[in-house]
């Protein structure tokens, strides 16, 4: 094969679907070329040596061919297999999730390292981790910023003043984009009530690395809020439900029936 043809990149794999009679096509999202659609032919044979390095969620180093319209797999090894995201069905669920939202937003052809980086940990922690709805509330919100579409929390989006610690309830406006003081808040009827934990939780996963995020004191009932509030947003923003949000939000609630100890709050509003 002719070498120039030729070129290397890491690859998560975001989704896959059969394509003729033994092909496979798949989404997959790279740091330097970001969402790409690529065709592993043969991969649905039962010999294929590709198989196995190209299943949802893996991140795999691949050697790719250019194509006409689509760009072929040449070889394909495996960096991080995540074997419980397809096996636990809550960790599936919450993979598709993230996987879905990278696909949403990831540009076609361009440079996406953060992008990457951000969605390569995530599914690390989401495989790994005994919580993996920190992992979740971490990747909306930082993808959010990486989107431009960064929640504004430290000014009132009503008012415009800045937002002090106060008994609240706070609201979210998805349509303005972010935090309404307790005075506003009720000016604007299709806002979204917001409790001051989860406002301190917005502030605290903005602005600290993920190992402070996942030692902070936040209870499940919290991170169960933040991920209703920017759900929210995030329908807002893109104008349709995500496919694999309904079921993971079932999953979610039935999680927290088991009842939680309280919480503390770190740090100040």
């Amino acid at each position: 094969m002719d070498r120039e043809r030729l070129y290397r990149t890491e690859a998560i794999i975001l989704r896959r679907s059969d394509f003729g009679e033994a092909d496979r096509l798949l989404t997959i999202l790279t740091p330097e070329l970001g969402k790409l659609r690529v065709l592993a032919k043969g991969a649905r044979k039962i010999r294929s040596r590709k198989a196995g390095h190209l299943e949802r969620f893996m991140r795999t180093s691949l050697l790719l061919a250019r194509g006409r319209e689509l760009d072929l797999i040449s070889q394909a090894e495996v960096i991080a297999p995540h074997p419980h995201l397809r096996e636990d069905l809550a960790r599936s669920a919450m993979a598709h999730y993230v996987a879905e939202l990278a696909e949403i937003f990831a540009p076609e052809g361009e440079e996406s390292r953060a992008l990457y980086r951000l969605l390569a940990e995530t599914l690390d922690r989401l495989d790994g981790e005994a919580d993996p709805q920190r992992a979740l509330r971490y990747y909306e919100l930082h993808l959010l910023e990486l989107a431009g579409f960064r929640p504004q929390v430290e000014f009132c989006v009503g008012c415009g003043e800045p937002l002090r610690e106060e008994r609240g309830p706070y609201g979210f406006a998805s349509e303005r984009g972010g935090v309404l003081c307790p005075r506003c808040a009720p000016r604007f009827p299709t806002a979204r009530p917001l409790s001051r934990r989860a406002l301190k939780g917005m502030r605290f996963i903005l602005r600290s690395p993920y190992p402070a995020f996942r030692a902070a004191p936040f209870s499940p009932p919290t991170l169960q809020e933040l991920g209703e509030v920017v759900g929210r947003y995030l329908l807002t923003i893109m104008e349709r439900r995500p496919r694999s949000l309904a079921f993971l939000s079932e999953l979610t609630r039935a999680a927290l029936e088991a009842g939680h100890p309280g919480e503390r709050e770190p740090g100040g509003a």
